[in-house]
C-alpha cells in the first residue's frame, strides 16, 4: 500500500522557490475568478481584457512602469529589513515622510534651482530613514516590537500630511482644495515623453537594487544581516551587534522608501496632496513585493512589475467592468495569503512511499 511521507528539505532550490511562488499566484488568481463570477463577469473575459489593456499596448506598459517605481523602492528596502528578520511594516509612513521632506525642499527651503532635484532625493531619503529609525530606537531602549511601532507610525505620518495640507502648507493658489502650492519647475522631475515615468527615480530604484544585492552578497553588513536573520542568539555569540546592524538596515530601508515618496510628489503630482493620492498603498504592497522576491533583490524588478500590472489592472476593471478600485486590495490580499500559506511547501516535501502491508 502507499502512503504520504513529509520530509524536511535539506536545501530549498531556486526551482522550488519559483514553482511554489508561481503556484501561489495562480491559486490567488483562480480564487479571484470567483469574485468576477459573483459580479456576473466571465473570468476569462476579464483576464483577457486585463492583458490587452496592460501588457498588450504601449500606454499600458508605460503605466505599469510608472506604478512599478515606488513599489521597486519600497520592495527592495523592505527586503533588506526582512532579511534581518526585522519586520518593518511602516513603509507607507516612511514613504509619506519622504514626500513631506521633499515638499519642504521644493517649496520652503529657498535653495538654488540647480540643487533642487538632488536635494529632494537626499531629503526624501533622510525623511524616510529618520521615520524608520524611530522604531529601532524604541526597540533598543524599550523593547517595543517593531511590527507595532512601524505599523502605528504609518497613521501618525498620514495625519501629519493631513495637518500640513489643511493647515500651514495649504496652498493659496489652490482655491480651497487641501493641496500645497505647485512645485516650481526646477523641483519637478523630468519624465519620459508625456508619460508619468520619472526616469531619475527609476534609475535610482534600479541602482538601489544593485546596491542591496551587493550589500547582501559581498559585504560584512550583509553577512551580519543574514546571521541575525537566521538566529539572534548565534549573532550574539559571533559578536555581532544586533542594534548596530538593524540601525544600518533601517537607515537604508526607510531611506529608499522615502525616495519613493519624493518621487511621487516631485515626479507625478508636483505638490503634496492627500496621502491616499500620494500613495496608492505602495508601502503595504511593497511588503508583498519583498515577500514574493524571496530574499533576492534582483527579483524585486520582476515582482514590482507584476504588482504594477495589478495596479493598472485595477484601473481597467474600473473602466471596463465598473469595479471599485479596492479590487486591487483583494488581488494583493489573496496573493499574500497564498504566499504565506505556501511557506511550508518550501521547507518540506511530500512524497509517496510504497510499502507492503
Amino acid at each position: 500500500m502507499g502512503f504520504l511521507k513529509i520530509e524536511k528539505r535539506v536545501k530549498t532550490s531556486w526551482k522550488v522557490v519559483f514553482g511554489v511562488s508561481l503556484l501561489s499566484i495562480f491559486l490567488a488568481f483562480f480564487v479571484i475568478g470567483f469574485v468576477f463570477m459573483g459580479y456576473g463577469i466571465n473570468p476569462i473575459k476579464a483576464y483577457v481584457e486585463i492583458l490587452i489593456e496592460t501588457v498588450g499596448n504601449v500606454y499600458g506598459l508605460t503605466q505599469i512602469i510608472w506604478q512599478s517605481i515606488p513599489l521597486m523602492l519600497c520592495g527592495v528596502g523592505l527586503l533588506l529589513a526582512f532579511k534581518a528578520s526585522y519586520w518593518n511594516i511602516g513603509a507607507e509612513g516612511q514613504l509619506l515622510m519622504g514626500a513631506v521632506a521633499a515638499t519642504w525642499i521644493a517649496l520652503f527651503s529657498g535653495i538654488p534651482a540647480f540643487l533642487m532635484i538632488p536635494m529632494i532625493f537626499i531629503f526624501g531619503f533622510i525623511g524616510g530613514a529618520l521615520w524608520g529609525l524611530l522604531s529601532t530606537v524604541l526597540k533598543s531602549k524599550f523593547r517595543i516590537n517593531e511590527v507595532i511601532t512601524t505599523l502605528m507610525m504609518n497613521y501618525i505620518a498620514l495625519n501629519i500630511v493631513l495637518y500640513l495640507i489643511h493647515g500651514p502648507w495649504k496652498g493659496e493658489e489652490m482655491r480651497g482644495f487641501a493641496y500645497t502650492n505647485n512645485f516650481p519647475d526646477a523641483a519637478c522631475f523630468p519624465t519620459i515623453g508625456v508619460t508619468y515615468i520619472h526616469w531619475p527615480t527609476l534609475l535610482i530604484g534600479l541602482f538601489s537594487i544593485g546596491v542591496v544585492f551587493m550589500i547582501i552578497s559581498r559585504t560584512k553588513l550583509g553577512y551580519e544581516v543574514k546571521v541575525i536573520g537566521q538566529s539572534q542568539q548565534a549573532a550574539r555569540y559571533a559578536g555581532i551587534s544586533y542594534f548596530r546592524t538593524i540601525f544600518w538596515v533601517m537607515l537604508i530601508s526607510g531611506g529608499l522608501t522615502g525616495i519613493a515618496g519624493a518621487g511621487e510628489v516631485a515626479g507625478v503630482h508636483h505638490m503634496l496632496r492627500h496621502p491616499d493620492q500620494v500613495s496608492l498603498g505602495y508601502g503595504y504592497t511593497g511588503i508583498i513585493v519583498a515577500w514574493l522576491a524571496r530574499g533576492n533583490p534582483l527579483a524585486v524588478i520582476l515582482t514590482s512589475f507584476l504588482f504594477g500590472v495589478i495596479y493598472v489592472a485595477g484601473d481597467v476593471l474600473q473602466l471596463s467592468f465598473g469595479f471599485p478600485f479596492q479590487i486591487v486590495n483583494v488581488f494583493t490580499g489573496l496573493i499574500l495569503f497564498f504566499l504565506i500559506s505556501s511557506e511550508n511547501l518550501m521547507q518540506y516535501k511530500i512524497s509517496l512511499r510504497r510499502g507492503g502491508g
